[in-house]
C-alpha cells in the first residue's frame, strides 16, 4: 500500500475546544497501517513541553485523519512540528460527493456510503459530551474516551483503505497540506479590540435604540423597532431605485437582497448594517480568547466550489462590515490585508484563452476598457469622466460571472432590461472566445455528469435547470480561484509568513512592524506566484493591499466606515450621559 511511504500512520485526538479558544489535546490514538501497531496516549494533566508523538514524524511518513486541522490544531498547542505528508479524508470525501444529494460531509457519512461499520451518532454525542465537560476524568472514564478515539481511528483506516482506489494521491497531499494551514490560521486567530467590544456589549440595547433615530433620518422606513416595507418601497421610489421583487411582487428584503444592492447603491449600506443589527446578529456570538483574538472553525472545502465557508456570526468578516473596525494589531505590529484584484475576471480570461479578456485585464481597469472595447466611451475616458458608464459595464462583467439575466441586471443597474440586455450583447460580441468556452464548459460537464479543476476538485451534475447551468458555468473561475488561494497560503506558511486569515480571495497577514514592509512585499510576490503557478507561465494575478499600522484600526471605507463612525459617536454619547461628562460630544460627525 503506497510503496513512497515507509509508515502510514491514522491519527485522532480528543480535545477541549472553548469558543475562541486553542484546543486543549485530552488523548491520542494512532494506528500504523502496516504493522497493524496502535497507540493509546493520555495527555490531559501532563506538562505538554514533556509529551512527544509516539511515533516517528519522518519524511517517508504519511498521515492520514478525517478533518485533521482539528488534529494540527492539538500539534500546534503541544509544539509538535507539522507531519510533510497529510491525507485528509474529508476534502477527499467531498472531491468524490460534491454535489450530491442527501450525503453527510462527516466520518459517519462517509462510512456509511463506503460501507465502513461505525458507531452511532449518538454514542459518539455521548462521548464528546463528556470529554468537552472537562476534568478530572475518572480512570474508567479515561479508558472510555481512549476506547472511543481508537474506535475514530480504526473507523479512519478502513475508510482509507476503501477510499485509496480513488484518490488522487498527488493532489490530495496539496490538499492535506492546505488543512495544516488552516490550523494554522484557527491557532493564530485575529487580534480584536476587546476594550471597545466590551463597551459596545455594555451599551448595546441603547445603541439600538438610538441607531434607529440616527440612521433611519436618512430612509424614514421605521416606526419604532419596526420596519414598514410600504415606507421602504417610498423611499426606493424617491431615490429611482429599483428594487428586486418575489414571485408575488413583493420586495425582497433578504439580507443578501440588501448585501448586493447595497453593493451598487452605497447609501443603502447604513439601512442594511442596521436591519442586521436589530435582527439576527447577537455581539456576544463573536468567539474571543483569552488572548483578545477571534477564533471559530474556517470550515475549509466546504462550498460547492471548493472555498472555505466560516461562520457568519462566529468570523469577525461574516457579520456587518462595520464590525471588521473591531480588528486592531497589538502594539508593535502590522496587519496587511492583500486581496486579488478582479481575480475571477482574470481566471475566466486565462481559461476561455480570450484575448480581449486578457487585454482588457492587463489594461488595469477591465471595467473601463471594456466600455471602451464596446465603444460606449472613447478611448481617452477615464474612470472620473466615465464614471456612470463604467459602473454599468462593471456590474455586466461582476453579473456575467454569476449567470445574471437581462432583468436581474436591471435591477442591479437601476436601468431597463433593453438597456440591460444591450450591455449583456455587448459582452458576448467582445468577448466572443470566452462565450465559446462557456458553451463547451456547459455542454461537456452534462455529457460527463461532473467538472473538475487542474488541481482536482470535482463538482457532480445531478440534472440540468437554470440554476444547475449557473453554477456550472460559474464553478471554473470561482473553484481555481479557491485553488489559487489554497497554494498561495502553503507557499506563505512555507516562507515562514504569519497568516491570520482567509477571505474568499484574500487573506490576512500579521508581522512585527519593523519587518512590515519587507514581509508585506514578499507575501504579495508569493500570491502572485501562487496564480502563475496554477494559470500557467504568465498568468499572474496582481494584488491590492491595505495596511493597518498600531494604533489604527481595520476599516471599510465603502461598506463599513460611515456606520461605525455613527456607532461609536452613539457610544461616546451614552457614556458621556452616565457620567455626566459634558466635554465628550454628543451626536453624529457630519
Amino acid at each position: 500500500m503506497l510503496p513512497q511511504f515507509e509508515r502510514i500512520c491514522v491519527i485522532d485526538f480528543e480535545f477541549i475546544a472553548d469558543p475562541g479558544q486553542r484546543p486543549k489535546p485530552i488523548c491520542l490514538v494512532s494506528y500504523e497501517i502496516n504493522s497493524g501497531e496502535l497507540n493509546k496516549i493520555w495527555l490531559e494533566g501532563k506538562d505538554p513541553l514533556t509529551l512527544r508523538p509516539p511515533y516517528p514524524m519522518n519524511q517517508t511518513d504519511l498521515y492520514i485523519a478525517y478533518y485533521s486541522s482539528a488534529e494540527w490544531g492539538c500539534y500546534l498547542s503541544l509544539n509538535w512540528p507539522l507531519p510533510d505528508n497529510v491525507i485528509d479524508l474529508y476534502p477527499e470525501f467531498r472531491v468524490l460527493t460534491n454535489g450530491r444529494p442527501g450525503i453527510s460531509k462527516g466520518l459517519l457519512g462517509a462510512c456509511h456510503l463506503f460501507g465502513v461499520d461505525a458507531i452511532s451518532e449518538s454514542e459518539k454525542e455521548v462521548a464528546r459530551t463528556r470529554i468537552m465537560q472537562g476534568p478530572p476524568y475518572t480512570d474508567k472514564e479515561k479508558e472510555e474516551i481512549l476506547t472511543y478515539c481508537a474506535s475514530d481511528v480504526l473507523e479512519t483506516a478502513d475508510l482509507f483503505k476503501k477510499m485509496l482506489p480513488y484518490l488522487d494521491i498527488p493532489r490530495a497531499l496539496i490538499r492535506g497540506q492546505y488543512m495544516e494551514t488552516i490550523a494554522i490560521m484557527e491557532y493564530n486567530g485575529i487580534p480584536i479590540d476587546t476594550e471597545t467590544l466590551q463597551r459596545l456589549k455594555a451599551n448595546w440595547t441603547p445603541i439600538q435604540e438610538k441607531l434607529i433615530l440616527e440612521i433611519d433620518k436618512d430612509y424614514g422606513v421605521y416606526e419604532g423597532t419596526t420596519f414598514k416595507t410600504l415606507k421602504f418601497e417610498q423611499y426606493l421610489s424617491n431615490n429611482g431605485i429599483s428594487w428586486p421583487r418575489t414571485e408575488k411582487g413583493n420586495l425582497e428584503l433578504k439580507d443578501e437582497t440588501f448585501k448586493d444592492m447595497a453593493v451598487l447603491h452605497p447609501q443603502l449600506q447604513g439601512l442594511r448594517d442596521l436591519r442586521y443589527i436589530l435582527g439576527q446578529f447577537r455581539l456576544s456570538e463573536l468567539p474571543l480568547g483569552h488572548d483578545n483574538r477571534n477564533r471559530c472553525l474556517l470550515s475549509p472545502f466546504a462550498t460547492k466550489t471548493g472555498r472555505n465557508a466560516p461562520s457568519t456570526s462566529k468570523f469577525i468578516f461574516g457579520p456587518a462590515v462595520w464590525l471588521r473596525s473591531l480588528i486592531k494589531p497589538e502594539k508593535g505590529k502590522v496587519l496587511a490585508y492583500i486581496d486579488y484584484s478582479q481575480q475571477e475576471f482574470f481566471i475566466a480570461a486565462v481559461l476561455s484563452s480570450d484575448a480581449g479578456m486578457q487585454e482588457a485585464y492587463n489594461s488595469g481597469d477591465p471595467y473601463l476598457a471594456f466600455a471602451k472595447q464596446a465603444g460606449a466611451v472613447p478611448k481617452e475616458a477615464t474612470k472620473e469622466t466615465h464614471k456612470a458608464a463604467r459602473d454599468c459595464f462593471k456590474q455586466c462583467v461582476l453579473g456575467v460571472q454569476y449567470g445574471m439575466g437581462k432583468e436581474s441586471l436591471a435591477l442591479r443597474i437601476g436601468k431597463s432590461p433593453a438597456y440591460a440586455s444591450e450591455l449583456l450583447h455587448h459582452h458576448r460580441r467582445v468577448y466572443k472566445q470566452y462565450w465559446a468556452w462557456c458553451d463547451h464548459v456547459l455542454n461537456s460537464t452534462l455529457l460527463f455528469k461532473r467538472i473538475t479543476t487542474c488541481y482536482g476538485w470535482q463538482y457532480h451534475v445531478i440534472g440540468q435547470d437554470k440554476k444547475e447551468a449557473r453554477t456550472i458555468i460559474n464553478f471554473p473561475s470561482q473553484a481555481t480561484g479557491a485553488e489559487i488561494l489554497r497554494v498561495a497560503c502553503i507557499m506563505l506558511v512555507e516562507h515562514g509568513i504569519k497568516i491570520i486569515a482567509p477571505i474568499h480571495d484574500a487573506i490576512l497577514i500579521e508581522c512585527d512592524e519593523e519587518e512590515a514592509e519587507k514581509t508585506i512585499t514578499e507575501a504579495q510576490k508569493i500570491m502572485g506566484d501562487a496564480s502563475e503557478i496554477v494559470l500557467g507561465p504568465g498568468n499572474r494575478i496582481r494584488t491590492e493591499t491595505d495596511i493597518i499600522k498600531y494604533p489604527d484600526r481595520y476599516s471599510d471605507p465603502i461598506r463599513g466606515a460611515d456606520t461605525w463612525a455613527k456607532i461609536m459617536a452613539i457610544l461616546e454619547g451614552i457614556e458621556a450621559e452616565k457620567t455626566g461628562n459634558q466635554d465628550i460630544p454628543v451626536g453624529i460627525p457630519q
